[in-house]
């Protein structure tokens, strides 16, 4: 008798699971969206006097343009750390900005954590709703993904105030250890006809400079190092002062000082994305507003040579030469006139790039530094470089007997040799830049050793010696026959004066 009444018990179920199952189905097929939407909202406020429990939705995606939440990405960091542990499914990928594999809970999967004895949970639902395009037919209904938390109503203050503030911290935190930091540079305008594409392209930044590697004084890495730490740690101050959170740096010096080096040792000293500004390719200063609002933060601008990508050098004394002659005005028009021609010629003015590093545009944003590289820093304008946008100037001058100690720790794993001496007797007459004496102390071949790169390194700074010394002597040799030969002219000249006034003479008389 009880195995037929199971039967027809579990018959009975699954016809009525089907039945309604059925009827869903034809609710979804034929009744409007519209309808089904507003019957679950007065569904969902009925169930709420009776039901005690609070939920909050953070969805992955918001706004027009589409753009990834950052609260979704910061809960979904947080969650792969602290929730991995006690999830049974979970999911693994490579993130988009990350480095590691990251692990993170499956679709609808639940996990509790808990925060100053409350209970909370979390799980990650998604919802379909279809396109609403002319052309459904084309389109399948788009996914959306959303994390739901949720509590108690009695811990509705705490979980709001303190919480959430604890979650998005540690996710960010946890999303810029993992991120992969990236070395950004930017194309024409033209080539960028769509709103939704970003003006900046991107590769992963892997240099390995460090200041450690670096050829420099220790006391002046100190001392830049020092700053940079305490410019990432000095939020409140610049809220304080009401000052943007940017500081800028100038590095200037022959070429082959290690400029370059040195933006790469800070980026990877602060963790920093690098953007490797190309003015040339900026149609004008609306353009470079643009590219500015679309870096991020912990960031550095670095716009290298900045005396040869634009004129923008002594721009106010050319103004004042051309209004006194309208004849070379006119001839620095034509010569410019093909350049225009071109998509390469850029309108970006020095007001433009001023306004660029501390306008008010400069503001958006946090914890960005802009850094200008040049050779010839006498050649930029003063206000391009005044304190206040090129907060801290750094010269990078050629090698010194430390620096080149630091390479030789790099290049050669030597502390002290017995050539040394003779080294620091060399290096501290000649000029030479730290990537000559890199150069020398490279092994070139399998059979090189450190006495040989050593001795590669005397003989060319014997040979620097020798040229700067041949130079000097020419060089005092011209000047003392200029000095020689002024008076001879002089003499030349004035007896052909006498013999002409003589003869203009000769007919008063």
């Amino acid at each position: 008798m009880m195995p037929s009444t199971m039967a027809e018990m579990w018959t009975t179920m699954g016809s009525t699971i089907a039945s309604f199952m059925f009827v869903w189905a034809i609710v979804r097929q034929y009744c409007p969206y519209e309808l089904r939407r507003c019957f679950e909202k007065y569904t969902h406020r009925f169930m709420g006097y009776f039901y005690p429990y609070i939920r909050i939705s953070i969805h992955e995606f918001s706004g027009d343009r589409l753009k990834r939440s950052e609260a979704y990405a910061a809960v979904e960091a947080y969650l792969s750390t602290n929730t991995s542990k006690s999830a049974k499914r979970l999911k693994a990928e490579m993130g988009k900005d990350s480095r590691n594999l990251i692990l993170s809970m499956d679709e609808y999967e639940r996990v509790t954590d808990e925060f100053q004895g409350a209970k909370v949970w979390w799980v990650l639902s998604k919802s379909l709703s279809p396109s609403r395009s002319m052309s459904m037919s084309y389109y399948p209904e788009q996914e959306k993904k959303f994390y739901k938390l949720t509590f108690h109503k009695r811990h509705r203050d705490m979980i709001t105030a303190s919480y959430l503030e604890h979650v998005l911290k540690e996710g960010k935190e946890i999303r810029v250890r993992n991120r992969q930091r990236k070395l950004y540079t930017n194309s024409p305008g033209y080539k960028w006809p769509s709103y939704k594409q970003t003006m900046w392209s991107h590769i992963v930044f892997e240099h390995p400079a460090t200041f450690e590697t670096m050829a420099l004084e220790p006391e002046k890495k100190q001392e830049i190092i020092e700053d940079l730490l305490t410019f990432s740690k000095s939020k409140d101050f610049y809220a304080r002062i009401g000052k943007a959170w940017k500081r800028g740096y100038l590095l200037y010096g022959p070429p082959g000082t290690g400029k370059s080096t040195m933006i790469a040792a800070m980026a990877n000293l602060l963790n920093y994305d690098v953007y490797d500004l190309e003015l040339t390719a900026v149609k004008d200063n609306t353009e470079l507003r643009k590219l500015l609002i679309e870096t991020t933060s912990k960031s550095i601008i670095v716009i290298e040579d900045i005396d040869c990508s634009l004129d923008l050098t002594g721009q106010r004394k050319k103004k004042a030469e051309k209004s006194g002659s309208e004849d070379e005005s006119k001839s620095n028009k034509e010569r410019k006139e093909p350049k225009e021609e071109g998509h390469s010629s850029s309108k970006v003015t020095l007001s433009g790039l001023l306004n660029f590093i501390d306008g008010l545009w400069s503001s958006c944003g946090g914890e960005r530094l802009i850094v200008f590289t040049t050779n010839y820093v006498e050649k930029l304008d003063p206000a391009l470089i005044r304190r206040g946008r090129m907060d801290k100037h750094i010269e990078l001058s050629y090698c010194s007997f430390k620096g080149f100690k630091v390479l030789a720790k790099n290049y050669l794993n030597l502390a002290t040799h017995e050539m040394f001496d003779t080294i620091k007797r060399l290096i501290e007459e000649v000029k030479i830049t730290p990537a000559d004496v890199a150069e020398n102390l490279m092994p070139k071949s399998p059979m090189d050793d450190p006495e040989k790169c050593l001795s590669n390194l005397i003989q060319a700074l014997e040979e620097a010696k020798k040229e700067e010394d041949e130079a000097a002597a020419v060089a005092n040799k011209v000047a003392e026959e200029s000095m020689g030969t002024e008076p001879t002219k002089e003499d030349d000249i004035q007896p052909p004066s006498q013999e002409v006034n003589k003869d203009i003479e000769k007919p008063d008389t």
